[in-house]
């Protein structure tokens, strides 16, 4: 009996050690997901503020070769 209970014991020790391992993965992977949405963000804003305001027709302009 005593030695079933130290095999749960270090297991549980071990499961308990995964999962602050995948505790702490997961935190990473947030804050980069966050990081990465900010600057989607940061560069929708960029494209939208580098776009004319009016649509332009490719008619309109002169060619360059006259």
């Amino acid at each position: 009996m005593e030695s079933r209970l130290a095999e749960i014991e270090t297991k549980l020790s071990f499961s308990e050690e995964l999962l602050e391992v995948l505790n702490s993965t997961v935190y990473r992977q947030q804050q980069q997901i966050d990081q990465l949405q900010h600057e989607l963000r940061a560069l929708r804003e960029q494209v939208s503020a580098a776009l004319p305001a009016e649509p332009r027709n490719l008619r309109d302009e002169t060619p360059p070769h006259y």
